[in-house]
């Protein structure tokens, strides 16, 4: 079967995308500031993530990719005036060049190049930064700067494949193979999400197989009987044994990564008082480290086939193990699976490798508060639901990433297995990311511009 993303706009079209509100807001900042504070990155953050939202709910890899290219030419134009970190790209010195205005400039061509349709609220965000300050030839040669740096991250995605087409084939139905379950996960019969990933070209990682996962454990084995039998009580709708405070966090962790994440950042980035520098490194470092692992992970996903739990309860009579026992009438928390391969878990992955450039900008060891007040209530067309409480605090980035993967487990969508994995890969992704680039400049870390 060949997958299209068109497939799976009119998948979403059938569903319907509420509006999200976009900011309207942007703090002037004082050039007199040799250390200009990260105003202009968070609210280009903001912005963007918001329009993507509104597009797609971040069904497809274009928002996170789109934030990721803004934050980068933001990085490679402020760095180009002032080297406080290695370029993304070469870049030649811009001595003379407004790095703000360079910045903002290369902020809004990133954007309107993904999100045309935006143009005009995007030419009124750019100029609520430049518009008032003064034509001169800083000016000049920073808007030259935002142009040229954004071109050249533009010029480098040509054609990466974020949004192109994969074949699927449909395996006869056996033990620990994916198998399709339309009436669960709300999509059209034949649908796989996701299947195209995998092809998509990283932004760090040299390719989307370079970190292979071990297999999962096979059906026979303790280790999958302890794991099934594990999500089959904790993962149910109605469990006996899943906390209240689990099945809190099971719901609280749906928030997509590239939401949830960057929320955190920003609010961390006004926290920390991070300059300008490093609050657009954090922000980019973030946002390509969740793109090579969503890349990454729908690779392991694709080439391991595993099945979900819901399929895997379900169908254990035939599953050639007599130390599981079916229940065909079995459902999860939140009565919804998504329509791909379970190993690893993907959302487990992404928050590893966020929660890794994080703590690459904040420390390990930093206490913080993440809040989310609405989630969905099913699947991704589903309706919100508010949370209550909004937040949940963590003593380290460590341990809201390992927060995150396990609560797919108490939701009941992964195993275990899954969710480990998925964390480790995560991290393993990240950390890669923050050797590799953007690194300090006079640091011992590898120096490689792409």
């Amino acid at each position: 079967m060949r997958i299209k993303r068109g497939h799976l706009l009119l998948f979403l079209a059938m569903g319907g995308c509420a509006q999200a509100p976009v900011a309207d807001r942007a703090p002037a900042i004082d050039l007199r500031d040799p250390t200009p504070r990260p105003d202009l990155a968070i609210e280009w953050n903001r912005r963007v993530l918001s329009i993507a939202e509104s597009e797609d709910r971040f069904l497809t890899l274009k928002g996170v990719r789109a934030a990721a290219m803004m934050h980068l030419a933001m990085h490679d134009a402020l760095n180009a005036v002032d080297a406080r970190y290695a370029t993304y790209l070469p870049a030649p010195e811009a001595t003379g060049a407004n790095p703000t205005v360079a910045a903002a400039q290369a902020a809004y061509e990133i954007v309107v190049s993904q999100y045309p349709d935006q143009s005009t609220a995007l030419t009124a965000e750019l100029d609520r930064w430049i518009g008032a300050m003064p034509r001169d030839p800083a000016w000049l040669r920073g808007v030259a700067l935002g142009k040229e740096r954004a071109a050249a991250i533009l010029a480098r995605r040509t054609d990466d494949g974020w949004d192109g087409e994969a074949e699927y084939t449909w395996h006869p139905m056996g033990p620990g193979v994916y198998a399709e379950f339309a009436e669960h996960s709300g999509t059209p019969e034949g649908f796989v999400f996701g299947a195209g990933w995998s092809a998509a070209r990283p932004f760090a990682l040299e390719s989307g197989d370079q970190f292979r996962s071990p297999p999962p454990p096979s059906v026979d084995s303790e280790a999958y009987t302890a794991a099934f039998r594990e999500v089959k009580e904790v993962g149910r709708f109605e469990s006996r044994t899943r906390t209240e405070d689990q099945s809190h966090l099971a719901m609280w962790w749906k928030d997509f990564v590239e939401n949830s994440h960057n929320r955190l950042a920003r609010d961390l980035a006004v926290r920390e008082n991070l300059d300008l520098w490093r609050a657009t490194r954090l922000f980019a470092m973030l946002n390509l480290s969740v793109y090579d692992a969503y890349v990454s992970v729908f690779d392991n996903k694709f080439f391991y086939n595993h099945w979900r739990p819901y399929t895997a309860i379900r169908w254990a009579e035939n599953d050639g193990n007599p130390a599981t026992e079916a229940d065909p009438s079995w459902d999860n928390l939140h009565r919804h699976t998504y329509a791909f391969p379970s190993y690893p878990s993907a959302h487990g992955c992404a928050s590893a490798a966020a929660m890794t450039a994080l703590a690459d900008t904040f420390g390990e060891a930093t206490a913080f508060t993440m809040r989310t007040d609405r989630v969905d209530r099913a699947g991704p067309l589903s309706d919100k639901i508010e949370m209550d409480p909004a937040t949940r605090s963590f003593e380290s980035f460590q341990a809201a990433a390992l927060e995150c993967a396990m609560s797919r487990v108490y939701l009941g969508i992964h195993f275990r297995y899954d969710s480990v994995e998925g964390n480790a890969l995560g991290s393993r992704i990240g950390r890669h990311a923050v050797e590799k680039v953007l690194v300090p400049i006079g640091s011992d870390r590898a120096e490689s511009p792409r």
